[in-house]
């Protein structure tokens, strides 16, 4: 049984090598074969150079593969594409993995019952958490602070799909079910992701079993331009959008979805926003405004687009 770990970055030669290294160095039994597959995902910086060097000391273990197309989809897809493994696993460029990770996410599929697994992600010990946000309690922002999947210390079958940073699959679910969505997934700058969870469900909704294997750690690491108000804000605008593209369009007028109106769900949360106090809780509920705003925008879009596409086809007939 061969397994690859596809590592897709882009401009992240600072916090790289750390990642790097720490997948690199993993335990594994004698008798499993894996690689590391570093996809650069049409970086600016010193990245190759950075692969490079570490695959020198690890020989054979570490392969470089550039994807001109820009999106980490269209990274994730080309990953899958070039793996010489029959189980792919997947993490992050800005995370460290603990040494028994990559034999623990991967132990529960080796006998084909299982089509995947997912890990968990913990915010890295180093990360300052600002003080206008929460990490526990209804109102926590633990999950958006970083990408946190924690369902508990035993091991069980999963429900919800597992996030990217800590992911695996058997390599044929991706020729039966087809690869992670481009219209989804982070590109360059833009925020819209849900690529990773979206592939999840998709195995779930056809009846595959998904595993949540607790001892796969993942420590998350956050960078300093993601620890503002303003980056949480456009995150959670992009959530949005992001359910739309992968729900799809609702009818309504001005492009808002109908049971926007039904459930007065976009001023009732401004409401809630206006007059909630605690700065925490209130910051909170912000960013539930600016989801629902994403919604709408992206609903007005697709609804935008929809009426163009009609329009033609009306002209062409």
């Amino acid at each position: 049984m061969m397994i690859t770990v596809i590592l897709c970055t882009y401009n992240r030669c600072q916090s790289l090598p750390k990642a790097l290294e720490s997948v690199a160095a993993s335990i594994m039994p004698n008798d499993v074969d894996w690689e590391v597959l570093v996809v650069d995902n049409n970086s600016k910086d010193q990245t190759r150079k950075v692969v490079e060097e570490i695959s020198r000391k690890y020989p054979g273990r570490i392969r470089y593969l550039f994807e001109g197309r820009q999106g980490l989809s269209h990274s994730r897809n080309s990953g899958v594409q070039n793996a010489k493994g029959e189980i792919v696993a997947f993490t992050d460029d800005d995370v460290t993995v603990e040494s028994d990770w990559l034999q623990n996410l991967t132990a529960d599929l080796h006998d084909g019952k299982r089509a995947g697994a997912g890990g968990r992600i913990r915010i890295a010990q180093d990360v300052p958490t600002p003080s206008w946000i929460l990490l526990e309690g209804p109102y926590s922002l633990a999950g958006q602070l970083a990408a946190v999947f924690d369902k508990g210390q035993e091991p069980h079958e999963l429900v919800l799909p597992p996030f990217g940073a800590c992911m695996s699959f058997r390599k044929e679910m991706f020729e039966k079910y087809g690869g992670f969505r481009t219209d989804l997934g982070r590109c360059g700058k833009e925020l819209v992701g849900s690529e990773d969870t979206e592939f999840g469900e998709r195995l779930i909704a056809a009846g595959e079993h998904l595993w949540y294997a607790p001892s796969a750690v993942v420590n998350h690491s956050v960078h300093q331009d993601r620890l503002t108000k303003e980056y949480f804000q456009a995150w959670f605008f992009s959530c949005g959008q992001a359910e739309i593209r992968q729900r799809g369009w609702h009818p309504g007028k001005w492009g808002i979805p109908r049971y926007f109106f039904s459930l007065g769900m976009l001023g009732s949360s401004t409401l809630k926003w206006v007059r909630t106090f605690n700065p925490q809780k209130r910051f909170f509920l912000k960013c539930g405004v600016w989801r629902a705003a994403g919604k709408v925008a992206e609903n007005f879009r697709l609804s935008r687009e929809r009426r163009r596409h009609n329009s033609g086809e009306l002209a062409q007939s």
